[in-house]
């Protein structure tokens, strides 16, 4: 094998620092609604949902429960967050010298945030950030007013707003490194 192929090779198997913070965000996301479904119930009214069924689109997908806690929907969807945000961290930990808590203390001077509060680092990423504090602002406040978290239409409107906001940071750094 060349040294360009062991190379290339090398930065595949590398882990990720995007691909863990997202990783770690979405367990984080997914043990919240774990916590809201035990407690409140994640569907209208103090509903329990079905993760199982509401994931695979199952017989009982609209079906929903009374009882506080569904042993086997809540437990493997808490695991799964879990495993998620186990993955962020050993991803974050293997792909940053300072590691996941590097990162994680980090995060209140990172670009993408402090560009929430100030055009330093331009307009378009001031732009972007705003982008994604809107859809998860719009996400929260509306699943809260409607004690209802799983709604399809909410998270199609928080997801167009976040990915959009994520990409344009993401051309922002691309103009920074060029």
């Amino acid at each position: 094998m060349s040294e360009a192929d062991r190379e290339w090779m090398g930065s595949l198997m590398r882990p990720s620092g995007t691909l863990s913070a997202g990783s770690f965000f979405v367990g984080v996301w997914m043990a919240f609604l774990t916590v809201i479904n035990i407690l409140f119930g994640a569907y209208s009214n103090g509903r329990r949902v079905n993760w199982v069924d509401f994931l695979t689109n199952g017989n009982e997908t609209n079906s929903v429960h009374e009882v506080a806690f569904a042993f086997p929907d809540d437990v493997v969807f808490g695991l799964v967050s879990s495993l998620l945000i186990a993955a962020g961290v050993m991803g974050m930990g293997a792909a940053r010298k300072d590691g996941f808590q590097g990162w994680f203390s980090g995060l209140p001077r990172d670009r993408v945030l402090t560009s929430i509060f100030s055009t330093e680092y331009g307009l378009g990423r001031t732009f972007a950030s705003w982008m994604i504090v809107s859809g998860v602002a719009y996400y929260l406040v509306w699943s809260s007013f409607e004690s209802t978290w799983v709604d399809p239409g909410v998270y199609s409107v928080m997801i167009s707003f976040v990915m959009v906001g994520i990409g344009l940071n993401w051309i922002q750094d691309a103009k920074l490194e060029s």
